[in-house]
């Protein structure tokens, strides 16, 4: 079943007859008879036939003709808007020292034979920080004291295996945690955990329904945490009672502090019995840690559906006014700072502006527009006065000069609402990446 058209004008031809017969008092008071029998009324009907035949054809004009309808008052569609999507990369090891992700990178979903790959860029720079682990804490109830205290562990030896770490009170109570503190900014992260557990902790819960949660502090006075996103799979532990891996999705993080401490926090905390989830059970006795490992196992950042296109020649100024080039992929999304035309005047590369219109050019501006949907860059026009002089709307290329369109992005549209996991093929090599 095909959708219904749009109508421009849903007036028929007893709306506009009844129109016309209201308007009558204003223009001609002493036409008084407005039945069907009197001969104006008959040519208000007959008009009224010829306007509705009118509107009917008018209601079927297709979409491109409006465009053109518009393009030629001056008006031009909007320039596509490119989906987003968060993506992330993997390190084929965790690394020692940073590894950086620049803008601009390439991703992509996997090409068929009968599909193109759809191809999205990274908005900024991302950089996959090992983290620092400075501070270990356990917030619990020791012996019999009435309100929870802080425990802190020195963090090398933690990491060396020189400490036992209960992580939460000898009889667990909701709201225990433990707390990983670190120097450096981790957000958007993926964070690995190497645990080794004593098996001798950690009874009386259901290893597949671990009652806590992993949360990371945001900054914020009004919601200081937030849950971090466990990755399918990457809980090996059991409930911390075998040695194992947890490899944590973090959000955005901010600051916190923490028993004096003011570090970007990661903690493990019990659950409120108001949180269980069907089939939970409580620790009957506290896990125990021997040892922690904290590494990065890559990062997740912004990407825009957008092909950047460099450098593309557009061929040779004849010297004429009013040219036109086109460009090779379209749309072309909005331009950036640095993305702009290039004219090669005397062997040296002199960048020109881009402007919505030439209404504002002088002679000698080195002005140029370009249609976002068509791809159509255009030179300013030279128009005859009415005093029969030529005026200028824009600088013209010289003859001979070369044009090369320094980077622009193509994009948007219907095709860049992909779903999550599409996007599988990395198209610009990094080191480390996998």
């Amino acid at each position: 079943m095909s959708l219904a058209a749009p109508k421009l004008d849903d007036r028929h031809f007893q709306d506009i007859v009844d129109e016309a017969k209201k308007r009558i008092p204003y223009y001609i008071k002493e036409w008084t008879d407005h039945n069907v029998s009197d001969p104006g009324v008959t040519m208000i009907e007959l008009f009224a036939w010829m306007t509705d035949m009118i509107l009917y054809r008018l209601n079927r004009v297709p979409d491109r003709h409006y465009v053109k309808f518009m393009e030629m008052l001056g008006i031009s569609l909007k320039e596509a808007v490119p989906a987003r999507a968060f993506v992330t990369f993997w390190l084929s090891a965790p690394q020692e020292m940073p590894v950086s992700i620049p803008a601009g990178t390439e991703v992509a979903s996997t090409q068929t034979e009968t599909e193109r790959s759809i191809i999205f860029t990274t908005d900024e720079d991302f950089i996959v920080a090992p983290p620092r682990l400075t501070a270990v804490l356990s917030h619990r109830y020791e012996d019999d004291d009435e309100e929870r205290e802080y425990v802190s562990f020195e963090a090398r030896r933690v990491e060396r295996g020189l400490e036992n770490v209960a992580a939460f009170s000898d009889r667990p109570q909701e709201g225990d945690a433990l707390y990983f503190g670190f120097a450096n900014d981790i957000s958007d992260h993926i964070l690995g955990f190497e645990l080794e557990c004593d098996p001798s902790g950690g009874a009386g819960i259901d290893p597949s329904l671990p009652p806590y949660i992993w949360e990371s502090s945001t900054g914020s006075l009004d919601d200081p945490w937030q849950p971090c996103q466990l990755d399918d799979g990457e809980d090996t532990t059991r409930g911390l009672n075998v040695s194992g891996r947890v490899r944590l999705h973090l959000p955005e993080m901010g600051k916190a502090r923490v028993d004096a401490h003011n570090l970007y926090w990661v903690r493990l905390r019990l659950r409120y019995e108001n949180e269980f989830i069907n089939g939970m059970r409580p620790y009957r006795n506290t896990p125990r840690l021997n040892q922690v490992n904290v590494s990065s196992w890559g990062g997740s950042t912004h990407a825009s559906h957008a092909q950047v296109i460099r450098q593309e020649p557009l061929g040779e100024s004849d010297g004429s006014p009013g040219q036109t080039f086109n460009l090779q992929v379209t749309p072309v999304l909005r331009r950036e700072e640095h993305e702009h035309l290039l004219v090669y005047e005397n062997g040296q590369a002199v960048p020109w502006t881009e402007v919505p219109d030439f209404s504002q050019s002088g002679p000698e501006d080195r002005h140029y527009t370009l249609d976002s949907n068509s791809g159509e860059l255009r030179f300013g026009p030279a128009v005859r006065q009415p005093d029969g002089d030529m005026r200028r709307y824009g600088r013209i290329p010289p003859r001979g000069a070369r044009l090369v369109f320094r980077s622009y992005r193509s994009g948007g549209g219907l095709e860049g609402n992909v779903q999550a996991g599409v996007l599988n093929t990395l198209k610009t090599a990094i080191p480390d990446i996998s």
